[in-house]
């Protein structure tokens, strides 16, 4: 069993999302200090699905059903898979071990996006003890589903296991000012409040900024931790 960030519930969820590929996409429940930021386990997975151009085609969970399965089913016709094949999983691995031009990489990576709705791709690399998270932004025909490309690199790499993370850099060709959005912010703050932020602007700039000063007076509480 996959385990997710679950500081509040304790409740640990997780879903697997099998492309049009092959190729089984595993999310997991991402909990935040501001609950209604929280990530379920179906929209980890989906969102990772598609953010590596793959199609969604069959959900498997377990005895617990993610929040608004349905509604993920529904979006891309998804079907029930049962149980989990016993062969071994052709499973998603998010994890760049090097990459030598993160600009380059961030370019190409945008082509990726999922932006039906505003046409403004944005892409993220997530740098971890081991290597590099991909994550572009996916958009649904419900807005509030989706998932920005920062979110969707850090639920691939906590649902792979990573939680040491060093940076993050951010692309979004179409903006004069590269700046991650105020629920972004607040993911940031909770799992890497310490790292780098590297933001790359549409005119060929680049600014550097530690997360804990993108939102100086974010949400916290002790108190909500189980």
């Amino acid at each position: 069993m996959i385990n997710g960030y679950t500081p509040y519930s304790g409740n640990q969820n997780t879903c697997y999302v099998k492309g049009e590929s092959g190729t089984f996409y595993p999310g997991v429940r991402i909990e935040n200090v501001s609950y209604p930021l929280t990530i379920s386990s179906v929209q980890a997975a989906v969102c990772s699905c598609l953010a590596n151009s793959d199609n969604p085609v069959e959900y498997y969970t377990g005895d617990h059903q993610p929040e608004l399965l349905q509604v993920w089913a529904d979006e891309y016709d998804m079907k029930p898979g049962g149980k989990l094949p016993d062969s071994p999983l052709k499973l998603f691995d998010p994890l760049v071990p090097s990459i030598p031009d993160i600009k380059k990489e961030l370019d190409v990576l945008t082509e990726k996006s999922v932006t039906p709705n505003s046409g403004f791709p944005v892409s993220a690399l997530l740098q971890t003890e081991k290597g590099y998270i991909r994550g572009v932004n996916i958009e649904l025909s419900s807005w509030a589903l989706g998932l920005c490309a920062e979110r969707v690199a850090i639920s691939r790499a906590l649902t792979a296991g990573y939680t040491q993370f060093k940076s993050i850099h951010i692309y979004a060709p179409e903006a004069d000012f590269v700046s991650p959005c105020g629920a972004c912010r607040q993911v940031l703050l909770e799992v890497m409040p310490d790292a780098d932020t590297e933001l790359y602007h549409g005119d060929g700039t680049l600014s550097k900024h530690i997360v804990s000063d993108l939102l100086p007076f974010g949400f916290t509480s002790h108190k909500l931790k189980k």
